[in-house]
């Protein structure tokens, strides 16, 4: 049984073409992987695109984890690079959005505690492609200026200022919709 074996054997498992290996690898990880895509997809059918071409990748690169990590920390950054990859290196750089430079407005602390992790994760999405991308690799995935520079095949300074734009993009969409709910 898939379940019984360890991370190593797993993987080795799934290396010898074990289809039940490689189904409970899919499974166990399945969801997680999915929430990945949601955050860099427009929409459900784009993050289930991802995520196809994701496991795809999975299966067709395993013989190259090296087993010095976690496996599922491997598979999401082959996932997160499959979704780059699908939404187009340069795409973020013809995205022009309007937004003023002094936008200081604090937003209360009610606002922010108020969110849901759905409806923030909706505002993020309502961000132009290449705005999102930048946020969700520096803010959640947790890479470095430098790391998303080599990986969107652009300058640090470019992902420091779509970092910039996003922040100010999604406290302005936090803004209005709390001028809404009130």
């Amino acid at each position: 049984m898939p379940e019984k074996l360890n991370e190593n054997q797993l993987v080795k498992a799934c290396l010898d073409g074990d289809s039940k290996a490689q189904k409970f690898l899919f499974e166990s990880l399945g969801k997680k992987m999915m929430a990945v895509c949601m955050r860099y997809a427009r929409n459900r059918q784009e993050a289930e695109d991802m995520l196809q071409d994701g496991w795809v990748r999975v299966f067709t690169q395993l013989h190259t984890f090296s087993f010095q990590g976690p496996l599922e920390a491997w598979i999401r950054r082959v996932i997160v690079n499959s979704a780059l990859r699908r939404i187009g290196k340069k795409s973020y750089q013809n995205e022009s959005i309007g937004i003023p430079d002094h936008m200081d407005t604090p937003i209360s602390e009610t606002a922010i505690s108020n969110l849901r992790e759905e409806e923030l994760l909706n505002y993020i999405n309502m961000l132009p492609v290449g705005y999102k991308t930048v946020f969700n690799l520096y803010v959640i995935e947790g890479y470095s200026h430098r790391e998303i520079s080599e990986m969107l095949e652009c300058g640090e300074s470019t992902s420091r200022s779509q970092l910039v734009k996003a922040k100010k993009m999604l406290k302005k969409i936090i803004l209005s919709n709390e001028k809404i709910a009130v």
